[in-house]
């Protein structure tokens, strides 16, 4: 399975951004409203500089307290991200995420971010297609 099949089954596939500069009290409001883990920084929509999660903040929260809330979310995101392309190979994409111990993979065509896909999306796409060959080879053997 590739990437571009898991966009087409997510109910959305708009990408939530904030911009460079944005406090992380701002980007906690939206992770909070939006009942989502992660954010990905962009100043255009498009271009992806960095992304921060819940964890990110909680760390940071954890270490200094609520005074990092004022911080900005340049302070705290990975800036050094691991994207895929549509055409990339769901396992493939696993593997990267079990890895390098991340959730979220921003998909970028040309330079563009054109989704995002998490580890959740990863699974269950996986799951469907593994439950698909389940039921095909229970006809096969039924004779169905």
């Amino acid at each position: 399975m590739q990437v571009h099949h898991i966009l087409k089954s997510k109910a959305t596939d708009a990408v939530v951004t904030v911009k460079s500069g944005t406090t992380i009290s701002e980007a906690a409001k939206i992770l909070a409203e939006k009942r989502i883990g992660t954010v990905v920084v962009s100043n255009d929509g498009e271009s992806a500089l960095g992304i921060l999660s819940e964890r990110d903040i909680v760390r940071e929260l954890a270490n200094r307290g609520a005074t990092c809330l004022s911080d900005t979310v340049d302070s705290y995101m990975t800036s050094q991200l691991v994207t895929c392309g549509r055409n990339d190979d769901a396992d493939e994409i696993l593997g990267k995420m079990t890895e390098g111990r991340f959730r979220h993979m921003p998909v970028v065509e040309d330079g563009k971010m054109v989704g995002l896909v998490t580890l959740g999306d990863v699974v269950k796409a996986r799951l469907n297609e593994l439950a698909m060959e389940r039921n095909a080879l229970e006809g096969m053997i039924m004779g169905h």
